[in-house]
């Protein structure tokens, strides 16, 4: 609280009776207030009168009863730890225009973990699809997801019989969010894995799946991973974390950039590049030695 809060006039030296007006924490943390203005105060929950419904004599706020500081002097001051999720108003009985505001949101712990909580003990997640033929390495950056903050999801597919890295085996890219659909795209990986990025809007659990995987073209890396796939269910894979509430950000206006689509080269292609220029040169050289047709020169 400020030096000036007692004042309601609109030349008040400051700009907020309690400074900050508006408090972004998360559940379980402590915000202190003090009083370093020239009377006493108080922090009580509930809503003020506000600058002017104090002026009719009838209007000095109405408590809730969540806390309430009491009065206190200046140069003292008084904490509250705010142990639920919630907004909480509050306000000065003594100085009912004063009014203020606390967000809490969730807990976040400092650690990653799947969707019912486990602790990730470390990245990449390895998981594996049903038939066994293909692993799939994933992690996330930053590791505990925030919304409005940009999320890089990078992956790797190997053959887990022999630890060879997959490249070129198609997918398709899911993020599901609270039981809703919210991204997809298709992909083909690389010797170095793929990636996406996406910006959660809201908070909540979210599955990042992947289906249909599959060869995508002739590679050079041999497996049994790349035989057809004959049933489509057992080439899933799922990853689960949460998304939680970010206390700092409450929009976004950055585009999300995809990695761009590859062109991606198949060995007959490669071997047409080579071998077709090379083919045309030996067939124009042989026509200029034999092909040319002779002139024949008949002498009267």
């Amino acid at each position: 609280m400020p030096f000036g809060a007692f004042d309601p006039t609109f030349e008040t030296p400051v700009d907020n009776w309690y400074e900050p007006p508006v408090v972004f924490i998360q559940e379980g943390d402590t915000v202190i207030w003090t009083n370093n203005d020239r009377e006493g105060h108080t922090v009580t929950s509930g809503k003020g009168a506000g600058r002017f419904g104090w002026m009719g004599g009838d209007k000095f706020g109405e408590p809730d009863g969540y806390f309430d500081s009491e009065r206190f002097l200046p140069g003292e001051s008084w904490s509250n730890t705010f142990g639920e999720e919630g907004l909480f108003n509050y306000f000065c009985t003594i100085h009912p225009w004063m009014e203020g505001v606390v967000f809490v949101g969730k807990s976040i712990p400092e650690y990653p973990h799947d969707a019912e909580g486990n602790k990730i003990e470390q990245f990449p997640v390895l998981e594996y699809t049903a038939d066994g033929l293909i692993e799939l390495d994933m992690t996330w950056e930053p590791n505990v997801i925030m919304t409005h903050d940009e999320v890089s999801f990078i992956y790797h597919t190997y053959d887990p019989m022999t630890n060879s890295n997959l490249d070129k085996m198609k997918y398709d890219f899911i993020i599901i969010q609270n039981g809703a659909e919210i991204f997809r795209d298709k992909g083909l990986t690389a010797i170095g894995g793929d990636y996406r990025n996406f910006i959660f809007d809201k908070p909540g659990a979210i599955e990042i799946r992947f289906e249909n995987i599959e060869s995508g073209g002739t590679s050079g890396i041999e497996s049994v991973s790349r035989l057809p796939m004959t049933d489509p269910s057992l080439r899933t894979v799922v990853f689960s974390t949460m998304v939680y509430d970010n206390l700092e950000k409450q929009a976004h206006h950055e585009i999300v950039v995809q990695p761009a689509k590859r062109v991606e080269l198949q060995y007959e292609l490669l071997v047409a590049i080579i071998t077709v220029p090379g083919a045309l040169a030996i067939v124009a050289v042989l026509y200029m030695m034999y092909g040319k047709p002779k002139k024949n020169t008949n002498y009267v």
